[in-house]
């Protein structure tokens, strides 16, 4: 049996907040992504999906449990093989998108030349050709966060981690991209772990989608999306497609506090 590209092991989490006291977010939560495969976690809003991608980033400490990339223990270590793409933008307003894309290079040290080349490839592969000199300011929404993923993979991460990506784009904008993102990683290969709340987002993308349960999180169940790849836009309205959809809602609808 292959071993899995990313491991969680027993992972708790509690966070200080306010009067409320400590609120557990995460507890001895454990799971495994295999190598290539697009994993995408899907639960109601608050339920610890961001924490968790954080926590596999080392951006966040956890309180118990650990982090394993191919096999090695990385808890706490940021980057080291990952690389994030965040909702928000998060562009240095001062920087060019190429500026931007470079940033992860020149703190790894990588050769101007070199720095140039990666980062012009990416550009181009996220079909941001000649916006290279653009600031983030003269940029939509969709293009600012297409630099923000092309700055994700130039640093040639292992394992991509996306914490809602598209959540704050139009709908037009975020269909486009959802396209693009599948063509760039089939041409890419990499891992990815995916944060949505959107369940037809989940299942247009996904190869296994983890169900989440309100806080502290849990896994709810564990579903194996049975659509091939690549995928069209058109299998959204298709039968098969819907009826997913709605037993995933039927699934996370138990466990919401209205």
């Amino acid at each position: 049996m292959q071993e899995p590209k990313l491991e969680v092991r027993h992972v708790s989490k509690s966070f200080r907040r306010g009067s409320a006291g400590t609120v557990q977010v995460l507890q001895d939560l454990s799971l495994e992504v295999a190598n290539l495969e697009f994993l995408v976690l899907l639960g109601p809003s608050g339920c610890g999906k961001s924490s968790l991608l954080r926590i596999i980033d080392g951006l966040i400490p956890c309180d118990t449990g650990s982090i394993y990339l191919n096999g090695k223990d990385v808890t706490g270590q940021a980057g080291h093989g990952r690389g994030m793409v965040f909702q928000t933008f998060d562009l240095f307003p001062w920087r060019t998108a190429l500026g931007n894309v470079e940033f992860g290079l020149e703190v790894k040290g990588v050769p101007t030349a070199e720095r140039l080349e990666i980062s012009r490839h990416y550009v181009n592969l996220v079909g941001l050709s000649g916006f290279e000199d653009a600031l983030p300011h003269e940029l939509s929404g969709g293009m600012q966060q297409r630099v923000g993923i092309a700055r994700a993979f130039a640093i040639r991460p292992e394992v991509l981690l996306m914490d809602e990506p598209f959540g704050s784009l139009d709908v037009q904008t975020r269909d486009i991209l959802q396209d693009e993102l599948l063509r760039i990683w089939e041409q890419e290969q990499k891992t990815v772990v995916f944060v949505t709340h959107s369940i037809e987002e989940a299942i247009y993308l996904a190869d296994r989608i983890i169900l989440f349960s309100p806080l502290p999180a849990r896994i709810e169940r564990i579903i194996h999306v049975p659509f091939g790849r690549p995928r069209r836009e058109e299998m959204k309205t298709e039968q098969a497609f819907l009826s997913l959809r709605r037993e995933i809602w039927e699934i996370l609808k138990k466990g919401l506090r209205v």
